[in-house]
């Protein structure tokens, strides 16, 4: 067995796939519309989905924001410079909302970002790409 994709519900696709895109990297892999239930889905990952772990991102057509309530935790994603991307989002708009820093009680270096529709992306720096 192997993880798959995780599922975010979004208000504004093509928001969502520049934010995923511009700003953290990925690609988009595929979309696809499905009119008789009123929504569209966007895979963004960093690699093909056969060999690597993607997002869903799905857009119920008519629908611009969500709860979030409080059992959502966050996505974290491995990076090798956590300053320079930081200074990079930040730089492009994107809420760093916790500055890099070491973990509380730790030496990982992490930090926090929110995507456009507010879910939380946790950056864990790793020194090489091995690490990620």
């Amino acid at each position: 067995m192997r993880m798959l994709h995780t599922m975010l519900r979004v208000g504004d696709l093509e928001r969502s796939i520049k934010f995923y895109t511009d700003l953290m990297g990925m690609k988009l892999l595929r979309q696809a519309d499905n009119e008789e239930y009123k929504y569209t889905l966007a895979f963004v990952g960093y690699g093909d989905e056969k060999d690597h772990t993607v997002l869903e991102l799905t857009y119920n057509w008519g629908k611009s924001e969500y709860d979030m309530g409080d059992a959502y935790g966050h996505i974290a994603i491995g990076v090798e410079d956590i300053y320079g991307l930081c200074e990079q989002l930040e730089a492009k708009g994107a809420d760093v909302y916790r500055k890099p820093g070491p973990v509380k009680g730790g030496k990982t270096v992490i930090a926090f970002v929110r995507d456009p529709d507010g879910y939380a992306i946790e950056l864990i720096e790793r020194k090489t790409s091995d690490d990620l």
